[in-house]
């Protein structure tokens, strides 16, 4: 039995973990969660799998969610960095489900390496910030890092097919979201509800956008790198609207071995879960005679241009994915809050990406610094 703490369950995937523990039945147990605010839903989560502890953010909703669980046996913590690191740490622990988005997972993520614990990742921004950092950790203390991301898991299962030293190229692919065939001036001007509108998959609101302007993309470039341990020019990206074929290997000898699904992230949340093994998953038939034709075309950088920022940071590297990706926080932030147009995103990340020094070797307290500049900068 695996014993797991689910980083982020009130969250979409959060709740196709959920799901797919319960697919699993008594192989995976769940012994902690962590929610934000929303305090409703992490209530019925907690009555629903009785785990040992949860956290929520301070204040009003963890008032309201050690009210609603005055009854039962599950300890209520403070959540934030410091109550989720906590979380990870305890001796019932074998694997942590990393979900929380953004900076606020990146302690967590490291204590959760630095025990040794697997760790399934899809918090991809812990790699952009801290890459070096995460996988020196892990090889350290054994800890195995599963991504959980569609595109990486992809990659990590075509990556069997071959040893590492026989690997030519990464091919991530990516849906192109809601502005593929839009305009320069139609891209600039979006409106929030316009971006929001996801063709392939139903995500919540940050990655959402983050497909919008291709930054999603960009992340999972850095994120390569660092999981895979292959070069920046050892990495593609191709636009592949129907969101089938989810990334593919091209090896030495020519040889490209892909792996194709429905878009249903409880497929890569159910391996990360068994691997190596795999288990039954209920879904809809693969059918490839009733999908009809799939399309790949190479991504247009002038539109958007997330991708060559992520060049950017690359080329510079040490703190710069730090501050690439507080300012993309930020801005989306505003985007999402109506303070400035869609084309602004991608615009303010590349200014605040350009103005750092970055420092070559840094720690987690520079990693930190990094990204409290970056939101300083990017506001």
């Amino acid at each position: 039995m695996k014993r797991l703490v689910i980083l982020g369950s009130t969250g979409s995937i959060g709740r196709s973990t959920i799901d797919v523990v319960a697919n699993l039945g008594d192989e995976v147990v769940v012994t902690g969660l962590a929610g934000g605010r929303n305090w409703k839903r992490l209530a019925e989560q907690a009555r629903a799998l009785a785990p040992r502890r949860v956290t929520i953010e301070p204040g009003e909703p963890l008032e309201r969610l050690r009210e609603a669980l005055s009854d039962t046996d599950v300890e209520v913590m403070p959540g934030g960095p410091e109550g989720t690191a906590e979380l990870v740490a305890g001796d019932d622990v074998d694997a942590v489900l990393a979900a929380i988005t953004g900076a606020a997972g990146l302690p967590a993520v490291m204590e959760t390496a630095r025990r040794g614990k697997q760790l399934l990742l899809s918090n991809k921004e812990s790699l952009v910030m801290a890459g070096p950092l995460l996988t020196e950790l892990a090889a350290k203390s054994g800890a195995d890092l599963i991504p959980v991301d569609s595109e990486h898991s992809a990659i990590f299962q075509s990556l069997r097919s071959g040893r590492p030293d026989e690997v030519k190229r990464i091919i991530l692919t990516a849906s192109g979201g809601p502005f593929l065939d839009a305009s320069a001036d139609e891209i600039e001007n979006a409106s929030t509800e316009r971006a929001l509108q996801h063709p392939t998959w139903k995500m919540g609101p940050n990655i959402t956008i983050d497909s919008a302007t291709l930054m999603n993309k960009a992340l999972e470039v850095i994120e390569a790198r660092w999981l895979f341990g292959v070069r920046p020019d050892q990495i593609d990206v191709v636009v592949h609207p129907q969101s089938i074929v989810h990334s593919l290997v091209e090896f030495v000898d020519g040889s490209v071995i892909s792996q194709l699904g429905h878009p249903d992230m409880k497929v890569p949340i159910q391996y990360a879960l068994t691997w190596p093994e795999r288990r039954p998953l209920p879904g809809p038939v693969f059918d490839l005679g009733a999908m009809g034709s799939l399309t790949f075309r190479t991504p247009d950088r002038e539109r958007f241009p997330a991708l060559d920022v992520a060049d950017e940071v690359l080329r510079k590297g040490g703190t710069t994915g730090s501050t690439f990706n507080a300012a993309n926080e930020v801005a989306r932030g505003a985007f999402l809050e109506e303070r400035i147009r869609f084309g602004d995103i991608t615009r303010t990340v590349a200014i605040v990406v350009e103005r750092h020094e970055p420092i070559a070797s840094p720690s987690l307290e520079d990693v930190l610094e990094a990204d409290r500049w970056a939101r300083a900068e990017a506001s």
